[in-house]
């Protein structure tokens, strides 16, 4: 077996969840860098939009089943792990699926690294998990806490484990959906108003990403992501409809009734807007304790710089 531990370059780089949201940010700074891209998916139409990336490979690939996992981190100098999820069933601490994609998947792919020498292992978590790897309001934290705690706890691997806040950039569920529940709506009753949040741009994610593999100091610590600037919810919707041109006017709920909310919207027929633990997650601000660490080399991006030129309303002035 080859030891890469001190293949600093990592020329060729493994992203399991590449196919996503972050996946292609991550992607196109990673071949900027001259790097090979590796990545795996179920159904190979999920990754279309990577196709006219140079040195981007698409496999067609179960990440759950552990015979292709081994393979395509053999094949690889480093390994990005971006998958997450925010939905599952309910169990405490935590669902089946969330144990599966935040727990069980990190532990894998720690292990299989270990296996083939693979020491590099950036593990993408969220601002807001405890540091005591088990506690939070919600199933989302909680789990994500667990993972963490596998990735530092697996021996073999220099990891790195970044936690952004709500990311936000062109396509994303966050300032997209906060536009589009306005357009028809009278008023939106809203629940956890007043939570506050720091949405990092997914361009900087991506570079907290790269700066990670080239920088080694990065490596056995835990980095913060979040933008320049909190909001309250209630905040981040109005600044959505504002730029997207069409804005509601907020009704905050109280506790009770934003439970109830969260529920039917849970078990509501299409996409999944909010669930019952989303609303646990926002019992807690999701904010940095600090500014990004300065190893990372990121001037974070403000929201107002990116996000009117993808909701319709570039801001004047």
């Amino acid at each position: 077996m080859m030891d890469r531990g001190d293949a600093m370059d990592y020329r060729r780089v493994l992203v399991i969840g590449g196919s996503g949201f972050i996946g292609a940010s991550l992607a196109e700074r990673l071949v900027e860098t001259n790097r090979e891209v590796i990545v795996p998916t179920r159904r190979a139409l999920r990754a279309t939009h990577l196709r006219p990336l140079p040195n981007v490979e698409i496999c067609t690939a179960d990440i759950h089943n552990d015979g292709e996992l081994e393979k395509l981190v053999a094949r690889c100098d480093a390994v990005v792990n971006l998958v997450g999820i925010l939905h599952g069933s309910t169990a405490e601490p935590y669902g089946p699926e969330f144990a599966a994609a935040h727990v069980s998947l990190p532990r894998r792919i720690a292990a299989a690294c270990a296996r083939h020498g693979v020491r590099r292992f950036i593990h993408i978590s969220a601002l807001g998990v405890a540091d005591d790897g088990h506690s939070g309001p919600s199933m989302y934290l909680r789990s994500k806490a667990a993972g963490e705690q596998a990735v530092r706890e697996a021996p073999g691997i220099d990891w790195t484990i970044l936690r952004p806040s709500v990311i936000f950039g062109p396509k994303d569920k966050l300032m997209n959906t906060f536009a589009t529940l306005q357009r028809f709506a009278p008023v939106v009753p809203l629940a956890r108003a007043q939570t506050r949040l720091q949405p990092v741009y997914v361009g900087d994610v991506a570079q907290a990403i790269v700066a990670s593999l080239e920088n080694r100091a990065t490596i056995g610590h835990c980095y913060e992501l979040a933008g320049p600037q909190a909001f309250t919810l209630a905040k981040l919707f109005a600044l959505a409809g504002g730029w997207a041109g069409r804005t509601a006017p907020v009704l905050p709920l109280p506790d009770g009734l934003g439970l109830l909310q969260a529920a039917a919207l849970e078990f509501a027929p299409g996409p999944t807007i909010m669930s019952r633990d989303n609303f646990h997650s926002l019992a807690i601000d999701n904010v940095a304790t600090g500014p990004i660490a300065p190893e990372l080399g990121i001037d974070p991006t403000p929201l107002a710089a990116i996000v009117p030129g993808y909701l319709g309303r570039p801001e004047r002035g």
